[in-house]
């Protein structure tokens, strides 16, 4: 499938913003490699820092995305021109070949894994999830999904129901489901993403007890809520995920910044209380639970 690349120049300092800014643009895939060099490599696992001072961002979006607009807003988040911009459309999967050959078998929590199609998994007595990249945000590379991945492994969602909200590839209510969650709601507002939701549910077996549905759609009350989304999106979601969480069930809120924990976990207070964050270099999830009323 073709897909339309955008590429430039930024500092290492600017590539968590830059980050943040392209995946709310709607990038499918990011890729970053040290401007010196046109060696692409993916996100860094948990807990590792980039060491470049200076980067080549590349990123896809879907063919008909506003190639204009997406400068403006680089730009904009830049404060000026981005150096070394480029766009073309690319055709074919060539990104997804490149990708896989980065795309390797992941741990969570110790015994979650996220294995790639034909890939044979390291701990095969082990829940392995299958999971390729594809036209949705999601394999467990960035750290933001992987800090939730380690929540759902340390306290299995065992006969819950959960809510996955701005689901993505489906990964986190794939994995919820494959540790024991009695039913899933997996919500996104892109219907490309519940597509691909529905798709790796079937792949790992689990879609009987999944249920995907667009943003509009009423929500039952969950024992558990997930969101990895943005900081913005997670605090004028509050209102919302509140609702639909049950007393003492329990939240977990990713896809912020450090700088950005206390004003999204205000939005959900008093109604829940909050554990300390917890971090992945600049990133963090917050683990709070529904007060009673």
């Amino acid at each position: 499938m073709s897909a339309l690349q955008i590429a430039f120049e930024a500092t290492a300092d600017q590539a968590e913003r830059l980050e943040a800014v392209l995946e709310a643009a709607g990038a499918e895939a990011i890729t970053w490699a040290e401007a010196s060099d046109s060696a692409a490599v993916l996100e860094p696992p948990p807990g590792e820092t980039r060491l470049w001072d200076w980067l080549r961002v590349e990123a896809l979006f879907p063919v008909g995305s506003d190639a204009d607009g997406l400068h403006a807003t680089v730009a904009d988040a830049l404060g000026g021109e981005p150096a070394g911009w480029r766009s073309a459309e690319m055709a074919d999967q060539a990104w997804e070949r490149v990708w896989l050959e980065h795309f390797q078998p992941q741990c969570f929590g110790g015994t979650l894994w996220v294995v790639p199609t034909g890939t044979p998994p390291p701990q095969p007595e082990a829940i392995n999830i299958r999971l390729d990249p594809g036209l949705a945000f999601g394999t467990g590379t960035h750290p933001s999904t992987a800090l939730c991945l380690e929540a759902l492994a340390a306290d299995p969602p065992v006969d819950e129901t959960v809510i996955d909200y701005g689901c993505g590839s489906g990964l986190l209510a794939i994995a919820a489901l494959r540790l024991g969650a009695r039913r899933v709601v997996a919500v996104d507002n892109e219907p490309q993403a519940r597509v691909a939701t529905g798709d790796n549910a079937r792949r790992n077996g689990v879609a009987d007890r999944l249920e995907v549905l667009a943003p509009g759609a009423s929500l039952p009350v969950a024992d558990r809520v997930l969101a990895n989304i943005l900081a913005g999106i997670l605090q004028s979601l509050a209102p919302r995920l509140i609702d639909a969480l049950a007393v003492d069930g329990r939240l977990t809120l990713a896809g912020l910044l450090d700088t950005q924990a206390d004003a999204v976990r205000a939005a959900y207070q008093p109604a829940c209380r909050f554990a300390p964050v917890t971090r992945s270099g600049e990133w963090v999830r917050l683990d709070g639970r529904r007060e009673a009323v």
